[in-house]
């Protein structure tokens, strides 16, 4: 292996990048946009929510990813990504109670450090958050958890794997074709611009269906979107943890501010958001009331690419060898794990058994397998359109 062209600077494509530039493969990288994660990795809640994946092999996965994260973090230097802080979450009817119990037991059987203790410990855990907005008796606190700055995460990834190899960057450079010898992918078309290679690595996102019917390949995914709300700086005490509550929630922002998500208002993306930002912010202030003393400081959407099962579409098909498909749902926690694995496959050329289960051209039915995808669903149903 000595070329790859990797298509989509997020946070998949670039820790592929990096894990292929270690090997001493020279990465052309090819991103639309003009700036790397300015797609879905800059418009995502990215909080590590490890403790709602199923089945158990995914959630170890997702575990793997999440222990991947701290060894990143060694490994590159720099500024950190990563923002340890605890998990607060609790919910608003007798039956989500119950449900709830039984998924927080569940995650300890599998050794997720999580525990049931008392709403009051609220005050201690999240000061800034009103103790009056939980009206449940009891939370789950997920002691492991931790948000992630997505764009910062690219970036290192990115600066490292130019230390390591030859390695380039072309932004503003959408994909207009694939090139082929037969059936095999051996590069991309970009406009007048032509890269060839040992292998394609499709890590479009939201797009990655598109890249893949290029070469004949239909992707099982859709296209959710997602809004997210972020407010200036809280004029008093920040908010220390991540709080899961029903109809919204909350992370702490690097600068001090609140970023806020919900899939109820998520549902109601239909081509306009007016007035959902704000809507979304006034359920930010109902738990941390200092959000109503700040303005908005950015409102994005992000167009999450979703799976139809819920779990990672990673490997080639055999109608189109040479195009290598890196696709999930929760990239940013899945990073470490599934770019270092791809980029091990890609460059030995012999399958990685942890990634079989996760193969584009399996069988796909209509469980979801993901529970997070199903709690998701319950408010964005898979019949809602693509966008």
């Amino acid at each position: 292996m000595k070329a790859a062209v990797v298509v989509g600077a997020g946070v998949l494509g670039a820790c592929v990048t990096y894990h292929l530039a270690r090997a001493g493969v020279h990465v052309v990288m090819v991103e639309r946009a003009e700036r790397p994660a300015a797609g879905t990795s800059g418009a995502t809640f990215a909080a590590d929510v490890t403790h709602l994946k199923t089945p158990h092999a995914y959630y170890r996965l997702n575990r793997r990813g999440s222990e991947g994260h701290l060894r990143l973090v060694e490994e590159l230097g720099g500024p950190g990504w990563r923002h340890p802080v605890p998990l607060v979450q609790w919910a608003g009817t007798e039956d989500d109670h119950r449900a709830l119990r039984e998924r927080t037991l569940r995650a300890r059987n599998w050794g997720h450090d999580c525990r049931l203790v008392p709403a009051a410990v609220l005050r201690e855990i999240a000061p800034a958050a009103d103790p009056a907005a939980c009206a449940a008796d009891e939370v789950v606190v997920h002691a492991g958890a931790a948000w992630f700055d997505a764009p910062r995460f690219v970036r290192a990834l990115l600066d490292a794997a130019a230390r390591h190899g030859r390695v380039e960057t072309h932004y503003g450079t959408p994909v207009t074709g694939l090139l082929r010898d037969g059936a095999r992918v051996t590069g991309v078309a970009a406009r007048e611009r032509t890269w060839r290679a040992d292998a394609v690595v499709n890590c479009a996102g939201p797009g990655a269906d598109r890249v893949a019917a290029s070469a004949g390949v239909r992707l099982p995914m859709r296209r959710v979107p997602g809004l997210i709300v972020e407010s200036r700086p809280l004029p008093g005490r920040p908010l220390t943890a991540i709080l899961a509550a029903p109809g919204v929630d909350l992370r702490p922002t690097a600068d001090g501010g609140v970023l806020a998500l919900s899939w109820e208002i998520d549902a109601r993306l239909r081509g306009t958001v007016d007035g959902l930002p704000q809507e979304l912010q006034r359920r930010a202030r109902t738990l941390v009331p200092d959000v109503g003393r700040v303005r908005i400081a950015d409102a994005r959407i992000g167009i999450r690419p979703v799976p139809l099962d819920g779990l990672p579409l990673v490997g080639t098909v055999p109608q189109a060898p040479g195009l290598y498909h890196l696709v999930s749902h929760s990239a940013v926690t899945l990073a470490p794990v599934l770019g270092s694995l791809a980029a091990r496959e890609i460059t030995e050329g012999r399958p990685v058994q942890e990634l079989a289960p996760y193969r584009p051209d399996r069988p796909v039915d209509s469980d979801v397998q993901d529970e997070n995808l199903r709690a998701m669903n319950h408010f964005t149903p898979k019949s809602q359109p693509d966008v």
